[in-house]
């Protein structure tokens, strides 16, 4: 995942080099992913687009669309989709497994639908066990978190369209990804946070380092990335004193996750195709802040 201006941090799946780019039936996909089906639609009186679920291939398509434009011509990633990927599109062989949560612009007067402007994509329990994991799993070992995964999804390549940045887009995909897991019994969301490493990779480091001593898991939770990025202090850092780490900017997105109640899985992996680091993530709805249980969930 990488920062979007004005957004902040998002999401995002690792990708892989793999083989198939949609799966015959993508239509079922969603559905049978997990159970049953996500509500279909939900209008927002107060705001000028609408949340729903992709429920068919040309839906996917063009939330993996809006992927391109903001991972690949936005943000200057260089993933490698699975031969056959028409042009423009973000895609690999997870896409059929995962549902599509896709925020959508109002529609004109004629009632042709209005563009995907935002998107999560959830890979659920049964979803993953299917696909063979996690996209995580090929960044982190994750052994430590086997327990938690009947009742898991993972969380992945998050983007809102750059003219729809105030913030609301992206709160009407959390309160739709709250109700998908009341809905199907869910209690925990994996996912990475990722921060671009275009200066070398300081700000990450000193963001984790920063970051790591208030809101990194119990040991007994925490991961180890494969390819991870160089976190030791450089000279003039004082080793064990976040306070004396020079100050890195929080990304907005990821002040959000941990006022939620997000926590660290372990450092950040190295992501050399989307030049950028990822940070494990966790959040359970048990440790939700009360506030943002109260909005999201109404409890």
């Amino acid at each position: 995942m990488r920062m979007q201006p004005n957004e902040g941090l998002m999401l995002r799946q690792p990708p892989r080099t793999s083989v198939s780019r949609v799966a015959p039936s993508l239509a079922s996909a969603p559905r049978s992913a997990v159970r049953p089906a996500p509500p279909p639609l939900l209008l927002l009186p107060a705001q000028a687009f609408t949340v729903k679920w992709a429920n068919c291939e040309s839906e996917v398509e063009e939330a993996q669309r809006l992927r391109h434009l903001v991972f690949v011509q936005e943000m200057g990633a260089r993933p490698m989709p699975p031969p056959g990927t028409p042009e423009g599109l973000d895609a690999d062989r997870f896409d059929a497994f995962c549902d599509h949560l896709l925020v959508r612009a109002a529609g004109d007067d004629t009632g042709k639908p209005g563009p995907v402007i935002g998107t999560y994509r959830v890979l659920g329990p049964d979803a993953a066990r299917r696909a063979g994991g996690l996209y995580s799993d090929g960044e982190f070992d994750l052994a430590r978190l086997d327990c938690l995964r009947p009742r898991a999804v993972e969380l992945g390549r998050s983007c809102v369209h750059p003219a729809w940045r105030s913030g609301g887009v992206i709160m009407a995909l959390w309160g739709a990804l709250a109700q998908y897991m009341r809905l199907h019994e869910l209690d925990t969301m994996i996912g990475c946070a990722s921060v671009g490493i275009a200066d070398g990779g300081d700000a990450a480091r000193r963001l984790w380092l920063r970051l790591h001593a208030q809101h990194l898991v119990a040991p007994q939770w925490q991961v180890r990335p494969y390819e991870p990025l160089r976190v030791d202090c450089r000279s003039g850092d004082a080793p064990g004193d976040a306070a004396a780490i020079p100050a890195a900017e929080t990304p907005p997105l990821i002040k959000g996750y941990l006022r939620c109640g997000a926590q660290l899985l372990g450092p950040p992996a190295l992501d050399t195709a989307f030049n950028t680091a990822d940070l494990p993530m966790l959040m359970r709805i048990a440790d939700l802040a009360p506030r943002y249980r109260k909005h999201f969930l109404g409890a």
